[in-house]
């Protein structure tokens, strides 16, 4: 799978992930509400913003993947991330994947990074977000160049509350309410003044208080 970000004119940033098919025709239904939600992009202007994945393009290889800079056609400026496929993933029907990409537009939150749209090309599926200019806080933590100053305790404190003010909108103020699963570092990401946004929301959970217990689409790992 992959997630490629995009940039454009007026730093309005996104990004997107890629999983393979699960076998079978896809749902008609499902992909008509998902794509009346979001952009469906076309595989040809992913493949022409990172020159078909080449070489040239690839920034850094970490943990799950590798990370590309590329364009997308006219307006978009960004970066891409071709991460490892997760086996776990197969469980899951395509399906179900189409209707949490719905659920997923429809959630908006100044700290949650927003889904802009998706690609269906072959096996694959590709989803498209924000993209935030400052990374992830991550990038802030751990292994700092010699020319980089860490955050200072305001900047810090500041990341810490908004990326609470995110879980705090996922546990109280959605519908479902959504149990993350996968926060860390890696996935707090930051766009310009370090304000914080919540990423990687591919393993949450479904919490029913009714029954207090929750139900997983994932298990927080898909990247």
């Amino acid at each position: 799978m992959a997630v490629i970000t995009v940039e454009d004119d007026n730093k309005s940033l996104c990004s997107l992930f890629r999983f393979r098919r699960f076998g079978g025709s896809s749902s008609n239904d499902a992909e008509d509400n998902t794509a009346g939600a979001v952009t469906k992009f076309k595989y040809q202007e992913l493949e022409a913003a990172t020159n078909n994945f080449a070489v040239e393009s690839l920034l850094g290889e970490g943990e799950h993947g590798r990370t590309y800079k590329g364009w997308l056609k006219s307006k978009y400026q960004g970066w891409l991330k071709s991460t490892r496929q997760v086996s776990d993933i197969y469980q899951y029907s395509e399906q179900s994947i189409l209707w949490t990409i719905h659920w997923r537009s429809l959630l908006h939150h100044p700290n949650i990074v927003d889904l802009i749209g998706y690609c269906s090309h072959g096996d694959q599926i590709f989803f498209v977000y924000d993209f935030m200019l400052l990374g992830s806080l991550k990038d802030y933590l751990h292994d700092l160049p010699a020319d980089k100053k860490p955050l200072d305790w305001n900047t810090r404190m500041k990341i810490a509350a908004g990326a609470a003010g995110g879980i705090k909108h996922l546990h109280d103020e959605s519908s479902p309410c959504i149990i993350h699963g996968n926060i860390k570092p890696s996935n707090i990401l930051l766009c310009e003044g370090y304000h914080p946004r919540l990423s990687d929301f591919f393993g949450f959970k479904e919490y029913n208080p009714e029954r207090d217990e929750s139900e997983s689409l994932g298990d927080g790992c898909w990247k």
